[in-house]
């Protein structure tokens, strides 16, 4: 086994190992979902959802007021107010209006609705004192939606606004795409679970709750496997039962190239495909594997968790999203200015953690100083990554870079 310490013979851009990836799997989405819309929020629409008629479904009014007709108010003002007749009939004729709330239906032979405010009570009615124009102050069918238009289009996360707009409609019930279901593996002799008090010269498994609120921010369902000891029976057994559960397969740690590991090999020797890609030219999270096994996508991450999380955020989740339904799920980006110079690897992408912050109107984006990739408070110092191609040796100080964006700004 000695020769596997040398480390990677040739390491993969993470352009073609995602490419190479994605083209060899050919991810879809995986099924479909029928669901009350109070149960589909942050679900993924799984086809176009048209409207099954006109909102409004009839005129409505826009305000609190009476409704009319337009040409009884002509040249009407607060020193040449015009008198009408109140009525309660369902329809209105020349002379006569009716009071209305907001949102009730136009009665008939109105064709304007006066707001409350320019209106005064006078013997034998009401006086107007501004004059209308037709159509004023009512919402007209189908102003909002009209029959058969696409409400929600297919590969949308639904909002709470999607979800109003489906009630107004009349819609109780939709198609949502399955959530995938994400098997997490952690391997290492050296692991204890959360919640168990570690012995000298153990560690406690983060990576596994980390990366399972990663999938729950995507929507996907998380299954947590525990931990696999540095065996390589065991490995290959566990990662066969989890292939066999779930959608997806996430594995941390053992996919260096050191004796204890394994997991490429044993994922390896779980049939086709296996191992797609071992070793991408990428900081942090080099040693990530990409593979298939029995159609479904195996992520070999490392066992630190600042790489796992990378790895994840660059291979899993664009795979996750495309199985949820959705094609592209981008970060919210943002230019700032970076507030030191900061060096890198030529020949590697890397992925660096800044803290984006706003000041006098700028934002400002200030490296996070890292001491490898198994300190987690970088990242939570950070609220965004910024993304060094691998053809610069560095980026400089006030230069101005893109942020992609996991948190919420800060100020300084």
């Amino acid at each position: 086994m000695g020769p596997r310490l040398k480390g990677f013979k040739k390491l993969t851009s993470v352009d073609d190992a995602l490419f190479l990836f994605l083209k060899e799997l050919k991810p879809t989405r995986l099924g479909v979902d029928y669901v009350p819309i109070n149960e589909a929020l942050e679900r993924v629409a799984a086809e176009n959802i048209l409207a099954p008629n006109d909102l409004p479904r009839f005129d409505r009014s826009a305000m609190d007021g009476y409704a009319m007709k337009a040409n009884d108010t002509v040249e009407a003002s607060e020193f040449k107010p015009k008198l009408l007749k109140l009525t309660r009939k369902d329809s209105v004729n020349k002379g006569e209006a009716t009071q209305i709330w907001t949102g009730g239906m136009l009665p008939k032979g109105a064709d304007a609705v006066v707001m409350l405010e320019h209106t005064r009570k006078a013997e034998g009615g009401m006086e107007v004192l501004a004059a209308l124009t037709p159509g004023e102050n009512i919402s007209k069918r189908g102003e909002d939606v009209r029959k058969n238009e696409i409400v929600a289009k297919a590969g949308i996360r639904l909002l709470p606004q999607h979800l109003g707009l489906l009630a107004g409609l009349g819609i109780t019930h939709i198609n949502v795409a399955r959530k995938p279901k994400v098997a997490l593996l952690s391997t290492g002799s050296e692991l204890v679970e959360f919640g168990q008090k570690p012995k000298l010269g153990q560690v406690i498994n983060a990576n596994q709750l980390i990366l399972s609120a990663m999938c729950k921010q995507i929507g996907a369902e998380p299954v947590n496997l525990g931990l696999a000891r540095d065996q390589l029976d065991e490995i290959t057994r566990r990662i066969g039962e989890a292939v066999k559960q779930a959608d997806v397969v996430i594995t941390t740690g053992g996919t260096s190239v050191g004796h204890a590991d394994l997991v490429p090999i044993a994922v390896n020797k779980l049939g086709k495909h296996g191992v797609i890609i071992h070793g991408i030219a990428m900081r942090p999270a080099m040693p990530t594997a990409l593979a298939i096994v029995q159609g479904k996508p195996v992520f070999i991450l490392s066992g630190y968790p600042v790489a796992a999380m990378v790895g994840f955020e660059v291979f899993a989740r664009p795979t996750i999203l495309k199985l949820s339904g959705i094609e592209d799920e981008p970060r919210p980006v943002l230019k700032a200015k970076l507030t030191r110079r900061v060096a890198s690897a030529l020949g590697r992408r890397v992925y660096l953690r800044v803290y984006v912050f706003e000041k006098e109107g700028e934002f400002f984006a200030e490296p996070i100083r890292t001491r490898g990739s198994g300190v987690l408070s970088t990242m939570t110092k950070a609220n965004g990554y910024v993304v060094i191609p691998e053809d610069r040796e560095g980026l400089e100080e006030s230069e101005t870079v893109i942020v992609h964006l996991f948190n919420k700004i800060g100020g300084k």
